[in-house]
């Protein structure tokens, strides 16, 4: 029996000659490497059809060039790489290349005092363009950390301040005497409130810098903020966050201010955009505010 050739219904031609701007596949599985860690991913990998009477493209061709991830840390030239293999396997089909990839971050963080460290995770996106020679890669990071409201912190002073005058008016205080009212849940009346918030940035990267600098980037992050939040503590950690708080009152406005500066001057960095949400504890809605810096939609 002589055998059958396969048959290649995608070389056939479209009945509707209409060029497309994206073909590919969303959500592959697959591992990469990060800073020597070997993290679970979902990739998105595509290119557009600029013939316009073609049935279709090579999927398989996009499938099988992901596995340099597995091998290489991920990194502005790899990436550039990858973009150009999907476009030397579609010759004549293509001329614009995409990849997006999901993964989450773990950094080992320590407690604020005593010895403890635990896991964090960050969820991090790449996603990287190769259209007519033209290269573009932009990194976003979720970066978590603590809010609390300069108002309310202001509010709940005066309820204290008042709280001492009604005990005390009139009165010869001793040091022992402050010393333990300060110390009982009849002193402290109002405590401010806080509320989990996030920063969503949105980077542009120089594609010739050498390697991802997203540690850096969380560092610088978390740093000017001077709350992220926290894995394992002790009772000396959690009072510390609490100073911690205490000393970086911050409104969303201040929050966008802050890594607006630190992100500037972080290397690596040639333009952002950045979102800050404080999940308001007060309001059943969020307090947001948004920067930019040399940003210029790709």
């Amino acid at each position: 029996m002589n055998a059958l050739t396969l048959p290649d219904v995608a070389a056939q031609s479209s009945q509707q000659a209409i060029a497309l701007e994206w073909v590919g596949m969303c959500g592959i599985a697959s591992p990469v490497l990060i800073d020597g860690q070997r993290l679970s991913a979902k990739i998105d990998a595509g290119v557009n059809l600029k013939d316009a009477t073609a049935r279709g493209i090579h999927m398989s061709r996009l499938y099988l060039a992901l596995d340099m991830l597995e091998t290489e840390n991920l990194t502005p030239a790899l990436l550039r790489r990858l973009l150009q293999r999907f476009l030397d396997s579609h010759q004549g089909l293509s001329d614009k290349a995409y990849v997006r990839i999901h993964s989450d971050l773990l950094l080992k963080r320590p407690a604020l005092v005593s010895p403890l460290a635990g896991w964090k995770s960050y969820p991090v996106t790449l996603e990287a363009s190769l259209k007519n020679g033209m290269f573009h890669v932009e990194l976003k990071i979720l970066v978590s950390y603590s809010s609390t409201c300069p108002c309310s912190a202001a509010l709940a002073r005066q309820l204290i301040q008042q709280q001492f005058i009604d005990d005390f008016a009139n009165q010869a205080l001793q040091h022992a005497d402050v010393l333990a009212w300060l110390g009982s849940p009849k002193g402290i009346v109002a405590t401010p409130h806080s509320q989990r918030s996030s920063a969503d940035l949105s980077i542009i990267l120089d594609h010739q810098y050498p390697c991802l600098p997203l540690k850096n980037i969380i560092d610088n992050a978390e740093s000017s903020l001077g709350t992220a939040v926290q894995t394992a503590v002790k009772r000396a950690d959690e009072q510390a966050f609490a100073l911690a708080n205490g000393q970086n009152l911050m409104f969303c406005e201040d929050a966008a201010r802050r890594l607006n500066t630190a992100l500037q001057k972080t290397t690596g960095v040639n333009a952002f955009k950045l979102k800050v949400t404080h999940a308001e504890s007060l309001h059943s809605h969020d307090a947001v505010a948004e920067s930019f810096w040399n940003w210029e939609a790709p």
